[in-house]
């Protein structure tokens, strides 16, 4: 059905742009497209030059810079360490409403980052969840965070999480996988569940998805092509649920003064990557992976939403029982946004430093 439907658009698209009009075949439209994409992709931007950098950075070992934001205790005070991971069309300047009194009395240092391509981290044409990992990694011992440190991953931004488990176990004091997106492709998955799950979402990103998968090379035109509008950010209402409705109005009272430079280096490079890296081919299967914490101290946490409607909780059931190492939390009137709420947030917290 995504390919027929992908197939009617390639072909509407090459009549409305190429005359006289000429029925090509699918293979031929694909080609013709992905050209067409491939010429129309914006350079990158990079920060500095002609980006202001307000906020600290660390200068990477490829000459990249990563920037960063810290909050909580001061890092020579600080009991436990912690990098938050940003999820999709976010920032270092996320929303955490943890108190004062909560991070004192636990005595919590936070660093959170701008994913490369996001807000003030130059962006990386080679991006992969390897990168990114290791990224977090010249960032922690550019800070002296210590040989261990907990890594809190939200949402999409949660790959880099399970990258540190697959690639770098031994620098992990602890995580936890708030709201994990899921990639229906993952071989583990049995057929048909992945393929229920799928469907479950709007047509149109089942078809955005299915491109950032298949055809990655095609996502930038797909994302901005007019005949069939695909905006990534419009999403219905039915997707948030009467919790996630109640978080956001909360969370309007506390205006993200830098939420403008999110997507400063353009949709590409921080959107639609996301989309090509989250989606596309995995480096590995995550249900394959062994805990790292065997004879160890330390825990790995999962959190879902039971009422989560971008990210089916079937899903997330079925990860837990493959990986029972992981210690799965499952929140009944949860949404997508539960690390967004005052309570649960600090739930997450409490549960991953004192376990």
């Amino acid at each position: 059905m995504i390919a027929t439907h992908l197939k009617l658009s390639l072909r509407l698209h090459i009549y409305k742009y190429n005359k006289p009009f000429v029925l090509l075949s699918s293979k031929n439209a694909l080609i013709c497209c992905a050209y067409r994409s491939s010429r129309a992709m914006p350079s990158s931007k990079v920060c500095g030059d002609p980006l202001p950098v307000s906020t600290p950075i660390v200068n990477l070992s490829d000459g990249r810079q990563l920037a960063y934001k810290e909050q909580g205790v001061p890092k020579d005070e600080a009991i436990y360490k912690a990098i938050v991971v940003h999820g999709f069309d976010s920032s270092k300047d996320l929303y955490l409403p943890l108190s004062k009194d909560f991070v004192e009395k636990m005595g919590l240092y936070i660093v959170t980052i701008d994913r490369p391509g996001y807000g003030e981290s130059d962006p990386n044409p080679k991006r992969t969840i390897k990168s990114d990992t290791f990224d977090v990694q010249e960032l922690a011992d550019h800070l002296n965070l210590g040989s261990k440190f907990y890594v809190v991953g939200l949402s999409l931004g949660n790959y880099i999480t399970w990258g540190f488990i697959k690639y770098l176990p031994h620098r992990l004091a602890g995580a936890a996988l708030v709201v994990p997106v899921v990639n229906y492709w993952w071989p583990s998955f049995p057929s048909k569940m992945s393929k229920e799950a799928y469907k479950m979402q709007p047509l149109r990103d089942q078809i955005k998805l299915w491109i950032a998968h298949n055809a990655p090379g095609l996502l930038h035109w797909w994302m901005t092509q007019s005949l069939l509008p695909s905006s990534i950010l419009d999403k219905p209402p039915m997707v948030l649920n009467a919790k996630d409705v109640e978080t956001m109005q909360k969370m309007a009272l506390v205006p993200n003064l830098n939420e403008h430079k999110i997507r400063q280096q353009g949709e590409d490079e921080s959107l639609y990557r996301d989309l090509k890296v989250g989606f596309g081919k995995w480096e590995f299967d995550p249900m394959e992976l062994k805990s790292p914490f065997e004879g160890k101290m330390g825990s790995i946490h999962l959190w879902q939403g039971y009422q989560d409607r971008l990210v089916p909780y079937q899903l997330q059931r079925f990860l837990a029982k493959k990986l029972p190492w992981i210690k799965y939390h499952e929140v009944t009137n949860g949404g997508h946004l539960i690390i967004h709420d005052h309570v649960l947030c600090e739930e997450i917290f409490k549960c991953l430093l004192l376990d």
